[in-house]
């Protein structure tokens, strides 16, 4: 129950996220309205974490994989995905991000030696095909500099970055370092990476008093971030990746129908085969083994009774 109750959280914070992320863009830049959002959720979970009497020493080791995380997680990962949100819809962005559940499987096998299922292959492939279908129009225009593609090379590199953190994430787990605060560790110093990209840039720290940029950074710093990565965190420690991944199948269903109602998200063949595709994909990544080897198995049998009944020379 408590697992399914963070799944819920998880699903349904981050599929409303996509959608809050377009009144980020435009008056200021990526990287403060970024700042803003980590800076905040950090000092809520900090200070949090020692009005509970929480611990909130580390070693200096356990400081550069919380670091390692918070550059991952919290800082380029947002960073690629915010500017990638200037050429695509919330629901473009939030179907190709989805591609994290395969990043995540191949990550797996390379840093904790993770068998990999043949079906993970056959799901990998539906899932690109998904992908492909999705902006087939814009590949067949053939245009150099094509914004909408250039979007989705953002996502999937976004999601690439977002997997290793994950990683880094299930292997701080597997060191039992704490969760919330290792969170909160993590945003300041996604944040400090942040302030360091706006000094080099040249960046003016500015900000925008419109009701609908004030809301969303507030409804993102407290729940796209302190809440939302609290439980899927904790889903990773509790469950593992495979099986968390399966938030990732879900929070596209919630992006795409609030884009539908508040973007004017157009459904067209290439969109709707696309989406499909990509959540039959990633399904198929996520099916058991032993229940894909039932399935088999079981349509083995109906097929040898078919071919038996079919057959006029069976003995009798």
């Amino acid at each position: 129950m408590k697992n399914l109750i963070l799944y819920t959280i998880t699903v349904m914070i981050w599929g409303t996220t996509w959608y809050a992320i377009e009144f980020q863009l435009g008056e200021v830049a990526i990287e403060i309205s970024l700042i803003y959002r980590f800076a905040f959720a950090a000092v809520i979970i900090l200070c949090l974490s020692k009005l509970m009497g929480l611990n909130l020493n580390f070693t200096l080791q356990q400081h550069f994989y919380i670091a390692l995380l918070g550059l991952l997680n919290f800082s380029f990962n947002y960073f690629i995905l915010y500017e990638a949100q200037n050429y695509l819809t919330s629901a473009m962005t939030s179907i190709v991000f989805s591609m994290l559940l395969l990043f995540n499987i191949f990550n797996s096998k390379l840093f904790f030696k993770k068998d990999i299922s043949p079906k993970t292959y056959i799901g990998a492939a539906t899932g690109i095909a998904g992908i492909v279908l999705l902006f087939w129009p814009d590949l067949m225009q053939q245009e150099q500099n094509n914004q909408t593609l250039y979007g989705a090379l953002l996502v999937l590199g976004g999601a690439l970055t977002a997997s290793f953190g994950n990683m880094v994430s299930v292997r701080n787990s597997n060191k039992n370092y704490p969760v919330f605060q290792t969170s909160g560790w993590a945003m300041l110093y996604g944040t400090v990476f942040l302030v360091f990209v706006a000094l080099v840039k040249g960046t003016p720290f500015s900000i925008s008093l419109k009701a609908d940029y004030l809301f969303s950074l507030a409804y993102l710093s407290v729940f796209g971030t302190v809440i939302a990565f609290y439980s899927y965190f904790q889903l990773l420690k509790n469950i593992g990746p495979e099986k968390t991944s399966y938030s990732i199948v879900l929070f596209p269903v919630v992006s795409v129908t609030i884009s539908s109602l508040f973007e004017n998200f157009e459904w067209t063949i290439f969109t709707v085969s696309g989406f499909l595709l990509v959540a039959l994909g990633n399904l198929t990544m996520l099916i058991p083994d032993r229940l894909m080897q039932k399935m088999s198995n079981s349509f083995k049998r109906e097929r040898n009774q078919e071919l038996t009944e079919d057959c006029p020379y069976k003995s009798v």
